[in-house]
């Protein structure tokens, strides 16, 4: 087996593949894109130059969900992601999918619109945010508050996509003392090692965050 994993540690996308894998303890080789060379060495197998890119002995597999899903097909390590029954899996795939859709791409929105430096259009995503996260917590508030994790009493695929999720979205637009489950649920993520690893990975690079990281977390 050769996996290799092209990945920047301040990347919310990379850090939910990063927790995947070091959850199931899964061997690879970690390309850092802050070292010399790797940007080009990402572009040459994914043309695109986004990531998180995994190369699986010479197949490209782009796509944070996807990566998950392949090493949960391909190489399942200690802990499974991903329930095998199609059935339970469901619920799990799904809510990867609303963390992705609906509170990873709300909190990108006025972080993408600050490195633009109009005000104006920064003050109107973040306006579109606040009120897109909202409605993602407020949904999010009952459902989780009957779990321990995301999806029930084990840590998934689900799991992964929320850390990073929560973790920058209460910076762009916190959760608030108004939804109890929802902050308990984001510091249990952010007490378990994968995820304080993957938090303390990013630390170093808060200086790329447009709107100023908080002096918290």
């Amino acid at each position: 087996m050769s996996l290799t994993l092209y990945a920047h540690p301040f990347s919310s996308y990379c850090q939910k593949v990063l927790i995947a894998l070091w959850e199931a303890e899964v061997d690879f080789t970690y390309r850092h894109l802050e070292d010399e060379g790797v940007g080009a060495a990402l572009k040459a197998v994914w043309p695109f130059g986004l990531f998180p890119v995994l190369v699986d002995d010479g197949e490209t597999v782009a796509e944070s969900s996807i990566i998950i899903e392949h090493c949960a097909l391909h190489h399942p390590g200690r802990a499974a992601m991903i329930p095998a029954e199609a059935a339970a899996a469901l619920p799990i795939r799904f809510l990867d999918r609303f963390f992705d859709h609906f509170v990873m791409a709300a909190m990108q929105k006025p972080v993408a619109a600050a490195m633009q430096g109009d005000e104006a259009v920064r003050a109107a995503a973040m306006a579109t945010a606040q009120a897109a996260l909202d409605t993602a917590y407020d949904w999010l508030e009952p459902r989780i508050g009957a779990h321990r994790w995301a999806a029930g009493d084990d840590f998934t695929m689900a799991d992964c996509a929320a850390a990073p999720a929560l973790f920058y979205a209460d910076w762009v637009h916190p959760i608030g003392d108004g939804r109890p489950a929802l902050a308990a649920y984001r510091a249990r993520l952010l007490a378990r090692p994968t995820v304080a690893r993957a938090v303390d990975e990013g630390r170093p690079y808060r200086h790329y965050f447009p709107l100023g990281a908080p002096d918290r977390d």
